[in-house]
């Protein structure tokens, strides 16, 4: 892509506050800086909201609400369908928006901006599968009607790492059920769901059911929303130490929650698995988005068997990967998100080397601009090292040795975490019994991807709570009610 059309894409995009279906700049006129991970240097300024400016995107939220929880569910279909096709026909524009904000490669961008919009279609067609039930009491003196309503006012908070796939996994069942909402991208990658708001204008959505506050203090923004009481539900992605302080504080007003947190996902490969498949799965387990998901394998258990050609194979693949600026041609791994980043990775390394695993390949940064590391494979790790324990978020393989199948399972149980799992045998009664006895709340069969927007995401222990996407997600955004009728 040329400097120009990079540009073009950037300033195409309106970058003040969305309240009130209207544009507006944040109070005092605060911006602050968006900038390319992978050369450091600023795109562009966006709005930079106050409490004051939260405040004013939930009371449009709160005076949207009753009108748009009457809205016909087919037409909320139909507004989710055209974003959807919006989504897929500007596919290349706003994955090249999403590439210089966050890094990731094209193909990837795209590959997400595709992901991103299935949420839409998926939710599209559950608005109008919303359903209830008639019952008769059991002494037979009445009858039980069952009601489905939306739970109201819904405060959203997405990350950095897929800034348009975890806005349309939450904007889309909201939608769809009816409920009202203010959104807080993170102050990374605040562009994609500037572009998606106005995407969602377009396709008819009413002024006030979608709001989105872009800030750089988050805390001081969503506390007052979160205890000023109007709201009802909460929708969060991100670290698990950030979910249990958003906790703390609905529990004031006791809110709905989603929470999808961290993981710490192990990768078991037994030595009776395909081994092809095998190491294909763990490159996209462990390399999609640069290694930055909460799903991303972070621990590689692999029986005693095979575990050397596990590691040679594997090491030859991440070795070989291109590194560079998302937006150059061939390129695999961009760069991490900040800083902050490369320094964690970077620590997690050096405490698993000091503690005597091996480095077969990568372990350092990239010299040059940009928020660079290399594709990395340790072996010999031991359970004592810090990265057995703490999310990577970046592109690290670490390979430990396992026994049996009792060992394994002890292992990869070993967590606070419980998101997803990923298992590799060709043993039937193996894939059962481990897939069962794994602490997560979800699993890869022989299989390296999991996400599907037709499938419950979510995790177990301090992973999370509630699922998002399959037909259980819009179940997150509406309350039931029981009517009880007497005859």
């Amino acid at each position: 892509m040329s400097t120009v059309s990079e540009s073009g894409v950037v300033s195409a995009v309106n970058k003040e506050l969305f309240i009130g279906g209207k544009w507006t700049a944040a109070s005092g006129g605060r911006t602050f800086p968006v900038q390319d991970p992978a050369t450091g240097e600023v795109l562009c300024e966006v709005a930079d909201a106050s409490p004051e400016d939260g405040i004013a995107a939930l009371d449009a939220a709160v005076a949207a609400q009753a009108d748009w929880a009457a809205h016909p569910p087919r037409e909320r279909g139909e507004i989710l369908r055209r974003a959807y096709d919006a989504l897929m026909a500007r596919q290349d524009e706003l994955a090249l928006l999403m590439t210089l904000e966050m890094g990731k490669p094209l193909a990837e961008a795209r590959g997400e901006i595709a992901y991103a919009a299935e949420f839409f279609r998926w939710f599209a067609e559950e608005a109008v599968r919303i359903d209830g039930g008639y019952a008769t009491a059991p002494n037979g003196s009445g009858r039980f009607l069952i009601a489905k309503q939306p739970v109201g006012p819904s405060l959203l908070i997405t990350p950095w790492n897929f800034p348009m796939a975890m806005g349309t996994r939450k904007i889309g069942p909201a939608v769809a059920a009816g409920c009202t909402m203010v959104i807080k991208p993170a102050a990374q990658t605040p562009l994609s769901m500037l572009a998606l708001a106005q995407i969602l204008a377009d396709a008819g959505l009413p002024e006030g059911v979608l709001n989105v506050v872009t800030t750089s203090s988050a805390g001081s923004v969503m506390e007052p929303l979160i205890r000023d009481g109007r709201a009802r539900k909460l929708s969060f992605t991100g670290s698990t130490a950030v979910g249990r302080k958003l906790l703390e504080q609905c529990a004031d007003k006791v809110l709905r929650t989603s929470m999808e947190l961290g993981g710490n996902a192990p990768f078991l490969v037994f030595d009776d698995a395909d081994l092809d498949a095998a190491v294909e799965g763990a490159m996209q387990a462990k390399m999609r988005n640069i290694g930055e998901a909460c799903t991303a394998a972070n621990r590689f258990y692999v029986q005693r068997g095979i575990a050397d050609e596990f590691a040679r194979r594997l090491t030859e693949r991440m070795a070989a990967l291109p590194i560079g600026r998302g937006t150059e041609d061939g390129v695999v791994v961009g760069p991490l998100i900040d800083e902050a980043a490369i320094e964690k990775v970077s620590e997690l390394v050096s405490d698993a080397a000091g503690r005597g695993a091996k480095v077969l390949t990568g372990g350092a940064t990239v010299d040059g601009p940009g928020h660079f590391y290399q594709p990395t494979v340790l072996t010999d790790v031991p359970q004592s090292a810090r990265m057995t324990s703490e999310e990577i978020f970046g592109p690290v393989a670490p390979i430990s040795v396992f026994d049996t199948e009792d060992e394994a399972i002890a292992k990869a149980n070993d967590t606070e975490y419980g998101l997803v799992s990923y298992v590799f045998t060709s043993d039937l009664k193996r894939s059962l019994r481990v897939c069962e006895r794994l602490e997560t709340g979800m699993v890869g069969l022989n299989q390296g991807i999991v996400s599907n927007p037709a499938a419950p995401f979510g995790g177990v222990k301090q992973s999370g709570l509630g699922r998002e996407g399959g037909t259980v997600g819009i179940d997150e955004f509406l309350e039931t009610k029981y009517i009880a009728v007497s005859l």
